[in-house]
Formats: C-alpha cells, sequence, structure tokens
C-alpha cells in the first residue's frame, strides 16, 4: 500500500491524527503538469541561463493562470479538530496577494527577539505570483540562516535581470496562525497544494525545477 500524502504527521503505532483540512484535489486528468516535459531542468549557476525569455515569460503564466483559479474556485469541504473556532484558520481566508508585504531583507534589519509563529508567503508582486509558501515559529530567525528558497529566488531575479524582465519579489506575512507545530504545517501544506507555489518541493513534479538544485 503506498503512503498517503496526508499523512503527513502520523507515526508507525501510533494512532492516526484527524486532519484539519480537506485537502485540494489533485490537477485534473488532462490538466498540463508541465510545461516543457521533454527538459529535464537542473539548478542552474549564476553564468548559465536554463529557460529563454519567452519560456520563462510561458512557466510563469501557466502557473498565474492556475493560481488566479484556485483563488476564486470554491473551497472543498473542510473539517474542524478539536474546538477551533469556525473562522479561525480558514485557509481559504488567507490570500498571499493581499498581504502586506516587505522586502526579502526583512531578516537583515536589526531585532531583539527571535519573532513569532506565522505562515510565510514569497510573492512576486509584479506577476501577482505565489511562489513559496513556509512556516515557522521563529519569524525573524527562519530566514537568517541555510535557506534553499533564498537561491531559488537569486537564480530567479537573475534570469529576469538578464531579460530586463520586471520583477518584484517581496514577503507577506500570517500571524493567525496555529501555535501548534503540526496544525500549522498542516495548514502550510494545504496552502502549498492550494496554490501549487512553484519554489516548494511538493510542487516540483508540476512545474519542474529550474531555479532548485540539479
Amino acid at each position: 500500500m503506498e503512503p498517503n500524502q496526508l499523512d503527513l504527521f502520523n507515526n508507525p503505532g501510533e494512532t492516526r491524527q484527524l486532519e484539519l483540512f480537506a485537502y485540494p484535489p489533485p490537477p485534473p486528468a488532462d490538466g498540463q503538469l508541465e510545461l516543457f516535459p521533454s527538459k529535464k531542468f537542473k539548478g542552474k549557476r549564476r553564468d548559465e541561463f536554463v529557460m529563454s525569455a519567452e519560456e520563462l515569460q510561458q512557466w510563469k503564466t501557466q502557473i498565474v493562470e492556475y493560481q488566479m483559479r484556485s483563488r476564486y474556485s470554491p473551497a472543498p469541504a473542510q473539517t474542524t479538530l478539536l474546538d477551533l473556532p469556525a473562522n479561525h484558520c480558514d485557509p481559504e481566508r488567507i490570500d498571499p496577494l493581499t498581504l502586506q508585504l516587505q522586502s526579502m531583507a526583512f531578516y537583515r534589519m536589526p531585532a531583539d527577539y527571535p519573532g513569532e509563529a506565522c505562515l510565510y508567503f514569497v510573492v512576486d508582486s509584479a506577476a501577482q505570483l505565489v511562489l513559496y509558501v513556509g512556516e515557522t515559529c521563529r519569524s525573524n530567525k527562519r530566514w537568517k540562516g541555510t535557506h534553499d528558497c533564498k537561491d531559488y529566488i537569486a537564480s530567479y531575479q537573475d534570469l529576469h535581470y538578464r531579460y530586463k524582465l520586471k520583477t518584484a519579489v517581496n514577503i507577506g506575512f500570517w500571524w493567525d496562525t496555529p501555535q501548534r507545530r503540526e496544525a500549522r504545517q498542516e495548514l502550510e501544506l494545504y496552502l502549498i497544494l492550494k496554490w501549487r507555489s512553484p519554489f516548494n518541493k511538493e510542487n516540483w513534479h508540476q512545474w519542474g525545477q529550474p531555479f532548485g538544485k540539479g
């Protein structure tokens, strides 16, 4: 029996935990899962550019169109866990494209405390494109260390600069998140699957990995 993706937090031998959210369905069978199925994108170095300007625009357009459909589609039925208020942590109320955005250099600013638990969204606001969804318990610390997404962003921006294409990569935070890590990670996964954010590894099978590791 193949493992179920929704059993993310279940350990063998433990009672199965109820999912907090009903997950978005996979793309339809006739939907296009890869823009360039004949190409195997590998992580590029700073002096290598694996996509032409036209391919880059097509890649972005396909993802934006998917995200816009997902943004306005009716939500699937949702189950609740324990006694959370009906409107608390409702993933359909979280819209990364309406959040107040900050510069990606936010983590370089001095801070005398590690920050708070939150979800965060890396967005190219010039394209209205959600690139990455993440969660953390320390909003001021998570990006100070190693984070693969930093490399993806740098590669993405380098390619835009080369072709003189407009881009504006920023980050937005959503603070009303569960404090319990497992619940926060489940909410994160729901949103990764809902938005199909291309820098999250869960969606590489769909959009390829043009800015990731080879």
